[in-house]
């Protein structure tokens, strides 16, 4: 497993509860300081003046499977679904996604009842697949993450904390995280566009969030979830989404704000198809990163199972370096595979190609991101 020297939960607005995966206890203090050992503390700071580069490992969307309104499960609780991936997610100094739905065993639907519904309660064991696949930091700043109202969102909570995975997005809880490893502090934040997270288009609220984090951290991720849904949807136009008449934001404007105000990555999910991606003011943007592991529920077939996972290599500025397009098929019941033709590098390459303007990138047959030359 990755170091973990010390990590800080920001809870700028929120509050923070001790718990098990029932999701009950008692309110504890915040900010949650858990220090480890000062052999562990000195050897980072060893670290520190030896590393220059960094990398941050990106998914997409990851729902395990559902036992709602029917039992749908990958066999032995999952725990073949990230075979494929997790070395990539482990040799990360950060890896991040979206974790769509929620943690539970018995919290009851909210939703209302609908052609659209769609409602995901992944069981509590498979909770520790999350830690197994090398994740540091999951979204809870989607349209899933209150299926099972307040009841699922705290167990959702509570597992994550009891694995040591940090998360943050809902409006009135955890606004921002920061890991500090290796000497670097990494801060994370996320935004979505339903009233229960944090909004992307309230743009005072993401610009006080990225104040507080650039002040208290080296690198700035953001995360966000937004954009219209399905395989018509895989261009990144310009201006406001509207998708089942709801505003799913003005996603090219956002993450150009986001690093225009102190952000140095920022990727998004909720298309559930890969978009393009774009390295802007010298920092990485990736504008869709699909379904990752979704292997039931949610449709895989097509390009609407392309699973990438992507690598980008930042200096201490939190300036983009290089990248690289990990291409990931999912299989139903099986979660992403390796895909030995590169077809999710291709797709996203073509995409960014025709959507993004004065790329400053070049995308290679493998996924190899680089720096165009002037």
């Amino acid at each position: 497993m990755k170091p973990h020297i010390f990590i800080i939960s920001l809870l700028i607005c929120g509050s923070a509860v001790a718990c098990t995966t029932t999701g009950t206890g008692k309110k504890l203090p915040v900010p949650v300081v858990d220090i480890d050992s000062a052999e562990q503390k000195a050897e980072d700071s060893i670290l520190s003046h030896i590393q220059d580069t960094f990398t941050i490992a990106m998914a997409g969307d990851i729902m395990m499977g559902t036992t709602y309104p029917k039992p749908a499960l990958p066999a032995d609780e999952g725990r073949a679904l990230f075979r494929d991936v997790r070395h990539i997610l482990h040799r990360a100094d950060i890896a991040v996604g979206n974790l769509e739905g929620t943690l539970c065993d018995s919290a009851e639907n909210k939703k209302e009842k609908s052609v659209y519904n769609y409602s995901f309660r992944t069981p509590l064991s498979f909770a520790p697949r999350l830690k197994e696949a090398g994740f540091d930091f999951l979204s809870m700043a989607n349209n899933h993450a209150f299926d099972f109202g307040i009841e699922g969102v705290r167990s959702t909570e509570c597992a994550l904390r009891d694995i040591g995975i940090k998360y943050a997005g809902l409006r009135g809880r955890t606004d921002a995280a920061i890991i500090e490893r290796n000497g670097i502090r990494y801060g994370m934040c996320a935004f979505g566009h339903n009233s229960y997270t944090l909004k992307h288009k309230e743009l005072w609220t993401v610009k006080g969030i990225l104040d507080s984090l650039r002040a208290n951290a080296d690198v700035v991720i953001v995360s966000f979830h937004g954009g219209a849904e399905g395989k018509q949807y895989s261009h990144l136009p310009y201006g406001k989404e509207e998708y089942l008449e709801e505003d799913r934001g003005s996603l090219r404007d956002f993450a150009h704000f986001c690093i225009d105000n102190g952000a140095d990555i920022v990727y998004g999910h909720g298309p559930h198809v890969v978009r393009c991606v774009e390295v802007y003011k010298g920092k990485f943007i990736a504008y869709s990163l699909g379904n990752f592991c979704t292997p039931y529920g949610i449709s895989i077939t097509g390009i609407s199972g392309y699973a990438p996972v992507i690598e980008a290599k930042v200096n201490r500025r939190g300036d983009f370096i290089e990248g690289k397009i990990h291409s990931f098929i999912q299989r139903r019941g099986l979660g992403p595979r390796k895909d030995t033709a590169n077809a999710v590098a291709q797709q996203i390459k073509r995409l960014t190609q025709s959507d993004i303007k004065d790329s400053k990138i070049t995308i290679s047959a493998d996924g190899t991101i680089r720096l165009k030359r002037n």
